[in-house]
């Protein structure tokens, strides 16, 4: 997750805006929002903003994850 950090010695961010969420997932928009609107992906508001938190995306990985593991 450290691409889309301010600059080569700072911290990846805390919360994440939709189209970083979509870049950090490599999903479209249209499917994030979905993912959201299903409760898979957790996202907090701040003021009318939705943006999702580092460890809501560590947490979606790990359920595709689990989900990749099960059809096995």
């Amino acid at each position: 997750m450290s691409s889309l950090a301010n600059g080569p010695d700072m911290a990846p961010p805390a919360l994440y805006r939709v189209p970083e969420a979509c870049a950090l997932l490599r999903l479209s928009r249209s499917v994030i929002y979905e993912q959201i609107r299903t409760g898979r992906l957790r996202t907090v508001r701040q003021g009318t903003a939705r943006r999702a938190p580092a460890s809501a995306i560590t947490e979606y990985v790990a359920l595709l994850e689990r989900e990749a593991g099960e059809q096995k």
